[in-house]
């Protein structure tokens, strides 16, 4: 076994870093053809999910396997690879089994324990099957995988300390309210109608929201999840949106989660600020315009909303034009200099502008949007100075007791994004009442989250199974050449048998039938020791060489071991059936 691995990840990389060398399913595509036509490689398989992007591959020769598998990684994520090289891991045979081990029991995963995992692994098999990329090596690599994923599961419990990254997600949205305190009454907006936007609607209607609008390019996939979200029994109303209706959808609605394969922005600051603004100039927050009629989709029995609870203190002051008096210039610099100034550090999964306001001389109070009736420009360019002035503090804060100031009463909208790259905007977070949870601030955040106890027994399992897996694959290793040494064996018997009858041929059908058993019981014996004992040697650490050894005893032909071993390869039976990773 040649295994190596290349990848990075949010232990290795920054999220900035992460983001710009997403693959898209094309480029995962090309990068595993591209694999194979590199030298060092005869099979491969990339597991690429929001978190990291991992290729691995069987590889002849170690160094020049590092070398081109790094400039493969760099071609196909757009990342120069002097860029991308600071980044990289690398973990070569054992380690290498072990590293996706413990990817597989959640051991490496932003949320520890996680199970989507699971999921990601089997997409990436699936594909180089697929793609005849993922030879035997793969193959038996990720099903055990999978198999070790779930072993962890159901003999441990792991699943007490991970949970997935929706529920993480939606839990620093909460703060310190229960999930489903903070969910009961709401409308969510989920973008995307994919594995993990599927796996968001679904935790959105356990938690209890009342309302789930899926907005999806194709109309047909998001129609199928808003109808099993009525069917689910979680009693959520549920219904499909065009993408071109997500800017009035968001006036409208209280969360939004959004995880799509685009490669730009799905929700820009303009979008969302614009948004905002509407909603803040009707008056009314998205519950209390359910309640006056003003949603849309009453009319298509929807079940009422009930108001969000703790609604932000003074909105209902905040007159029919939350923005009169403030220059539409001024918020539209604050915004730009978001975007340009890029993500501040912010101590945790919240970005909000109004959570984390004090009275330390700002001007603009904490209660979003209201508050900003009647400002002036001068004042409103103050609130950014005075925020970008709070954010710098917060990170020299502990984490914890950044997140503690933050209020859930406040947020107009609170957005949730676990696209990679990014759906939403990062500029977002500096608009006032706006609340963002990002793959950055959930790997902030993921830091203080306590490892359970039930960890170190997960570690154990992971390394029983690498030891396991290593043995079984050094004696598979061995296994052509006794074949080999044994088909020569049979050989050998039958032309002294042939010899025989020339040389006796009065021999009738019975006596020849037992001397030829009798030849070839002999013949087994002697073998029988050896070839066990050689399988037990080639099993241990360093055993490679006693393949080679027993090729050289015997004089074996090496092309009648190759093929022994390609004719074991192409053999269907010998492969594990890929329906048992599911």
């Amino acid at each position: 076994m040649s295994l190596l691995v290349v990848g990075l990840s949010h232990r290795s990389a920054p999220v900035s870093v992460l983001e710009r060398a997403s693959l898209s399913a094309d480029a995962k595509i090309k990068l595993l053809h591209d694999t194979l036509a590199a030298e060092p490689a005869t099979e491969a398989a990339v597991l690429a999910t929001c978190n990291r992007i991992e290729l691995y591959a069987d590889v002849d020769k170690f160094h020049a396997g590092v070398a081109e598998l790094s400039t493969l990684l760099a071609q196909h994520s757009g990342v120069a690879l002097e860029e991308l090289t600071p980044y990289l891991y690398v973990h070569y045979e054992d380690r290498a089994v072990h590293h996706l081990f413990s990817v597989a029991c959640g051991l490496d995963s932003m949320v520890v324990g996680e199970g989507q995992i699971l999921g990601q692994i089997k997409d990436a098999l699936a594909l180089g099957q697929e793609l005849h990329t993922a030879g035997r090596l793969i193959n038996d690599l990720f099903q055990q995988a999978l198999r070790v994923g779930k072993r962890a599961h159901s003999e441990t419990g792991i699943d007490r300390a991970g949970q997935s990254l929706v529920t993480f997600g939606l839990e620093q949205l909460a703060v310190r309210v229960p999930v489903a305190d903070w969910a009961a009454g709401k409308r969510a907006l989920v973008i995307g109608a994919g594995s993990m936007s599927s796996l968001a609607a679904a935790t959105l209607a356990r938690v209890g929201v009342a309302e789930i609008v899926v907005a999806n390019r194709t109309a047909d996939r998001a129609e199928r999840l808003a109808e099993i979200l009525v069917a689910s029994g979680t009693g959520v109303a549920a219904s499909a949106i065009a993408m071109a209706g997500v800017a009035d959808e968001l006036t409208r609605v209280d969360v939004v989660v959004s995880c799509t394969g685009a490669t730009g922005l799905v929700l820009t600051a303009d979008d969302v600020l614009a948004a905002v603004s509407r909603g803040a100039a009707d008056g009314l927050a998205p519950a209390e315009q359910e309640e006056a009629g003003a949603a849309p989709q009453a009319s298509q029995g929807l079940r009422p909303r009930t108001p969000a609870p703790q609604s932000p203190a003074g909105l209902e002051s905040a007159g029919p034009d939350v923005s009169a008096g403030v220059d539409a210039a001024v918020i539209a610099r604050l915004v730009d200099a978001a975007r340009d100034g890029g993500r501040l550090a912010d101590a945790g999964a919240v970005r909000t502008m109004a959570a984390a306001v004090e009275a330390d001389g700002c001007p603009v109070g904490p209660d979003g949007r209201a508050a900003l009736t009647g400002v002036d420009a001068n004042s409103l360019e103050l609130h950014g100075t005075w925020a970008d002035q709070g954010e710098a503090a917060a990170q020299r804060q502990p984490r914890r007791s950044t997140r503690t100031q933050t209020d859930a009463t406040a947020v107009r909208l609170a957005l949730l994004d676990l696209a990679m790259p990014r759906d939403i905007d990062a500029a977002v977070h500096r608009i006032p009442g706006v609340r963002l949870v990002d793959i950055e601030s959930l790997a902030e955040a993921s830091a203080d989250a306590p490892m359970a106890a039930d960890v170190d027994a997960v570690r154990g399992i992971v390394a029983e199974e690498v030891a396991a897996f290593g043995a079984a694959q050094r004696a598979a290793h061995i296994t052509p050449t006794v074949v080999a040494l044994r088909a020569m064996a049979a050989e050998v018997v039958a032309m002294e048998v042939a010899r025989l009858d020339g040389r006796v041929p009065d021999l009738d059908e019975r006596q020849r039938a037992e001397v030829t058993q009798t030849v070839r019981r002999v013949v087994d014996k002697l073998l029988h020791a050896p070839t066990v004992r050689v399988k037990q040697l080639a099993s241990e650490p360093g055993g490679a060489g006693y393949a080679e050894a027993l090729r050289e005893l015997f004089d074996l032909d090496p092309q009648t071991v190759a093929s022994v071993s390609r004719a074991d390869a192409a053999d269907p039976m010998n492969d594990d059936d890929p329906g048992r990773a599911s």
